[in-house]
């Protein structure tokens, strides 16, 4: 008695046989899609390894912690040219004079160029603590002013079509053009 066939049995599938040569050329084929041919290797970029920031402790800890969630509160506002309030937009010395008016009810000059010649003492890099103001620039004017939350980086309203964000100082382009610090509270 012969045994029965069904559909999809394996004794019903067909029998597929390729001559030696066929699958020689094929072997050959599919080991060539495992990997890239060898190409020099190209030199390596210099890497710039992330700047360490300092804990500096502020002097006055509650008005910088509260100076701090404000300006981080507004990351995502948008950016707009005179603007100073989180309903209309900000522009970068906008956001940090309703920051310091809205927690500490503490009126600072309208435009970062004011900003960085008002009084306060400069601050080096290595001393900045939470709520100093930073500023930015080229060719000695100051044309941009964020607050410093820490570790390294800021609050700001960088530009048109942007919104309120934080960024590193070290990065390339704030790091090219960063011109001080102030210290507002002391």
């Amino acid at each position: 008695m012969e045994a029965a066939h069904y559909p999809g049995s394996p004794a019903a599938a067909p029998t597929w046989r390729l001559p030696a040569a066929a699958l020689a050329l094929l072997a050959g084929l599919l080991s060539g899609c495992g990997h890239e041919p060898a190409r020099p290797s190209r030199p390596q970029a210099s890497v710039v390894a992330p700047r360490v920031w300092p804990n500096n402790e502020p002097a006055n800890p509650a008005a910088a912690n509260a100076v701090l969630m404000r300006a981080i509160s507004l990351v995502g506002t948008p950016y707009r040219y005179g603007g100073n309030t989180p309903d209309g937009g900000f522009d970068c010395s906008g956001l940090v004079n309703y920051v310091y008016s809205d927690m500490l009810d503490l009126k600072l000059p309208r435009t970062s160029r004011d900003l960085a010649a008002w009084q306060g003492p400069r601050i080096a890099p290595e001393r900045l603590t939470t709520a100093d103001l930073v500023f930015f620039g080229s060719g000695g004017h100051v044309s941009h002013v964020g607050i410093y939350v820490g570790e390294g980086r800021f609050v700001h309203a960088p530009s048109s079509g942007g919104t309120v964000r934080l960024d590193r100082l070290d990065g390339p382009y704030w790091r090219d053009h960063y011109s001080g610090a102030k210290r507002v509270l002391h």
